[in-house]
This record gives structure tokens, sequence and C-alpha cells, in this order.
């Protein structure tokens, strides 16, 4: 009799969603990515359109094994890989391997995505099936890529300048970069004192803060003030001042000012609550 064989990466997932498709349907796991760059120098042909060559993962070539060996007898292929780009590089990955084994033929593979483990979630991605996104495979290509360039090439020369065993990264060598930048930048700032005068009023009930942004018809800027002693001379002048006069309002201006909720929880916002 034959079935629907339905790949997805984790085999706790193939149980769950054996149970919500039926006996219809085979699900299988991928166990993951299915094919890599070859580990050697060349997997990435920087001369030639930055050509890929690949090469299958040993250590799942046994669950690819066991895919292939189920679509002999199955009369369509569903790729439920992960809703991401690396899910949509699985999937033509091991729709690629498949090819190579001649086991595709004329049998239709779709690929479906859903973003909850629920029987009506699954069933609704199998009813609007869509072919591989290859924009997302180029993605997670484009991304493999410059992992495999920037750690092939600096990772040999941190074991000849620092010491054996260290890695570069594409993203951890970046922000290396900008932590030791901004470590400089830190240890070169110079620090500066300055003083800022501000006085609480009242009115009609209402207490608030005024700051001194002018003196004696001049703004103050930041660096104006810079000791004590000037701040002392400016507070005893605005007393004096204010001896003869009371302070007024000038001018009030009203501002409507829109204001966004806070964001949804993530896992780590959630947590820091």
């Amino acid at each position: 009799m034959a079935y629907q064989l339905v790949i997805v990466e984790s085999p706790a997932k193939a149980k769950t969603i054996q149970k919500y498709l039926g006996d219809d349907f085979q699900v299988l796991a991928s166990y993951g990515h299915v094919r890599d760059l070859q580990p050697k120098e060349g997997a990435v042909d920087t001369e030639h359109d930055f050509a890929m060559r690949y090469a299958a993962i040993e250590r799942n070539e046994r669950h690819v094994d066991a895919i292939a060996k189920a679509l002999r007898g199955a009369d369509k292929l569903w790729l439920a890989t992960d809703p991401d780009r690396e899910g949509e590089a699985i999937s033509w990955h091991l729709v690629e391997l498949l090819r190579e084994r001649h086991l595709l033929g004329n049998k239709p593979a779709q690929r479906v995505v859903f973003h909850e483990i629920t029987k009506k979630a699954v069933q609704e991605a199998i009813a609007t099936p869509r072919e591989i996104a290859m924009d997302l495979v180029n993605a997670q290509q484009a991304r493999r890529a410059l992992d495999y360039l920037v750690g092939f090439n600096l990772s040999p020369l941190l074991w000849r300048k620092v010491r054996p065993g260290l890695s570069a990264g594409r993203v951890q060598s970046a922000a290396l970069r900008l932590i030791c930048e901004r470590e400089n930048e830190i240890e070169a700032f110079v620090s500066r004192e300055y003083w800022t005068i501000a006085s609480r009023l009242q009115q009609a009930g209402s207490e608030f803060t005024g700051r001194l942004t002018h003196w004696q018809t001049k703004k103050l800027e930041q660096f104006d003030v810079t000791n004590s002693d000037q701040a002392e001379a400016i507070r005893s002048g605005m007393e004096e001042d204010l001896s003869r006069q009371a302070l007024r309002v000038r001018e009030v201006e009203r501002k409507s000012r829109q204001r966004q909720p806070a964001a949804p929880f993530t896992t780590s916002t959630l947590q820091q609550e």
C-alpha cells in the first residue's frame, strides 16, 4: 500500500506528527543537516562565482538511507523541516541527495511549513504546500560560505600567532573587534568635571524642577561651569536676583506625544521580569 512520506528534523516531532496524520503517512526525521561543505580547502571556490562543494554528513548518512528506503514505497514527498532558512536548506539538500540516487523520478516533492505542533497546524500545512524557497536556501548558503571563508582563513592564523585550538568565526570576529575598539575608547577617555544648576519650584500647588540654561544673557554649555566655586557664585547671584524680583513663567508650550505599548515578551525579557 502506497503512502506519503513526510520529513521533519526532529525525531520527537516525527512521533507527534505521525499521530496527527495517521497511517496514510510515514513521518521520518533527518536529524538536522544532511550535507555540509567539504571539510577541506576549496570548498568555496572564490575564483568561480563562490561555487560550493558539498559532501554528505557522515553521522547522518544512516538517516538519509532510511529516508531513501522509505521513499521507494511512497508516492509523494512532503518536506516539513523547520520554517527558517536552515530548515529550507535542509529540505533542498535532502532533495539533491535523493536526486543523486535517482529516487525522486516523477514523485512530487513539496515544502510544507507550520509554526506550532498541533493537529490543526499540521493539517493546514499539508493542505497548502509550496515549492522550496530558493531565496531562503541561498541566504543560508551565503551565511555558510561566510562561516567557511572567515573561519578557514583566520583560525590557522590564530593557531600560529596566539595558540593552537582557537577559532575565528563570521560573527565572533566582528563582535570581538567592536568590543576591542570600544574598550580602547573607554581606556582613552579623559573625564572632565562639569556642573549643572537646577532649582525645585512650586506654583499653584504643583512642584517641578527648573534647570538653569542661561546666565547673564549667556547660554550655558556643558563645560561652562567646571567647578564648585563657579556653581556657588552663580547660585549666590541667583539668590541676590530673586531677592529683588521673583521668577515668572514666560511661556507654556503644550505638546502631544505618542507612546507605543511595551513589546510582547520574548523568552529572555520574560525571564528578566
